[in-house]
């Protein structure tokens, strides 16, 4: 299978507005690399530049080391799946499945052969009779991966495929079309908004923003190590807390973390592995911390340090429960949650002022307790605020 290889690629439209700038992005073979980000990022323009439904305007793609851009969707041999279905309701399962190879003047036996193949991979044999109309959401999605799959085709192409389907069938759906990719084989680029199925199904995961690639990682990478503000923010559910803090230098080679009133030493593992943390000396930061990393007991060493909060909404998860604490020892400044306009969209401006924690749902807190709430350093994230760029290596 080969590779798709994005070279400086730009979608520009008549009005000078770009849909997608400057990509840079390499799917290997055989990869599952998924495209997020919010509504209008680029993410579904770059996957129909790749079929050949939009015009390259600046760059290359490159389909198994061959330039693509001058293709027609017919010559690149690639297979796309969309939100919608699009299954012919006149004919059964097996001729759905079939068209494709029909339109292409395949044998009988060859079609008879390469169905049952197909179907027997999505598990659709006892269904290959009915109708559309006679199957359920999953298993027309189903159908409609079979078309593609039956081609054997160069690449998927997958475009918010499970956005029509409830909860439970996209939990299901989203299981089963990583099966099916890991048993073809058939490198696949797939388009989603939903952070939760970028980071259940992908190999890898490029977060994009306003048409620019953010970050390119393995799902734990973006999550434990995000390369900014914005990615921060949009993957992890529930959201990051974004805090403004302020680092201070006692002169000895110590730091300080300021948030609010509180006064929080970073331990001197964090110190290694984050040097430009002595650089910052002095500065601003933005302080992430993940809800998860929030706890109620003081247990965990030096990394953990302990703030009182007010449980203002307790929201419960059944095994655990997502508290939003009033703290007002992190928020004495003025303007205390840091954070820019996108990230604010992200995380809700109902949360400013309060932080979130996932607590142990059999911990009984209720609305209006006081808690000692512990802050892991060890896990928190640091931010430039005026670049967003994450602060970690002296060259961050």
């Amino acid at each position: 299978m080969p590779q798709i290889v994005f070279e400086n690629v730009s979608k520009r439209y008549s009005e000078g507005f770009y849909a997608v700038r400057s990509l840079d992005l390499t799917v290997q073979d055989g990869e599952f690399l998924v495209l997020v980000g919010p509504s209008g990022c680029g993410k579904s323009t770059a996957l129909r530049m790749v079929a050949g439904l939009e015009d390259v305007s600046e760059g290359k793609i490159h389909l198994g080391g061959v330039v693509a851009n001058d293709l027609s969707p017919r010559e690149r041999n690639i297979a796309m799946v969309f939100q919608s279905y699009a299954l012919y309701p006149h004919l059964t399962v097996a001729e759905n499945i079939a068209f494709g190879l029909k339109v292409r003047g395949a044998s009988k036996a060859d079609i008879a052969a390469k169905v049952a193949a197909t179907a027997e991979i999505l598990e659709l044999s006892p269904f290959l009779g009915r109708k559309p109309a006679q199957l359920s959401g999953g298993q027309r999605q189903r159908v409609a991966m079979g078309r593609a799959i039956v081609r054997a085709p160069q690449a998927f192409l997958m475009d918010e495929p499970l956005s029509n389907l409830d909860a439970r069938l996209r939990v299901q759906m989203r299981v089963e079309i990583a099966r099916i990719q890991k048993m073809t084989g058939v490198t696949t680029i797939y388009v989603t908004h939903d952070q939760v199925e970028a980071m259940t199904m992908g190999d890898r995961v490029a977060v994009m923003n306003h048409g620019v690639l953010q970050q390119l990682a393995p799902p734990r990478v973006l999550y434990h190590e995000p390369a900014n503000l914005f990615v921060a923010s949009f993957i992890g559910s529930p959201a990051i807390n974004l805090v403004e803090g302020r680092i201070l230098g006692d002169g000895g080679g110590s730091y300080v973390l300021e948030l609010g009133d509180a006064r929080l030493r970073f331990p001197d593992s964090v110190v290694k592995r984050k040097p430009a943390i002595a650089d910052c000396a002095g500065r601003k930061v933005t302080v992430g911390l993940r809800p998860e990393t929030l706890s109620l007991d003081a247990s965990g060493g030096s990394s953990k340090t302990m703030i009182e909060g007010r449980a203002a909404i307790v929201e419960d998860l059944g095994a655990s429960l997502l508290v939003h604490f009033d703290a007002a020892s992190l928020f004495a400044r003025p303007g205390g949650l840091a954070q820019d306009a996108e990230a604010d969209d992200l995380n809700g401006a109902i949360d400013r002022g309060r932080i979130r924690a996932m607590v142990d749902g059999m911990s009984g807190l209720r609305v209006g307790d006081r808690a000692p709430i512990a802050i892991d350093l060890e896990r928190a994230h640091l931010f430039d605020p005026e670049t967003g760029l994450a602060i970690g290596s002296a060259t961050h």
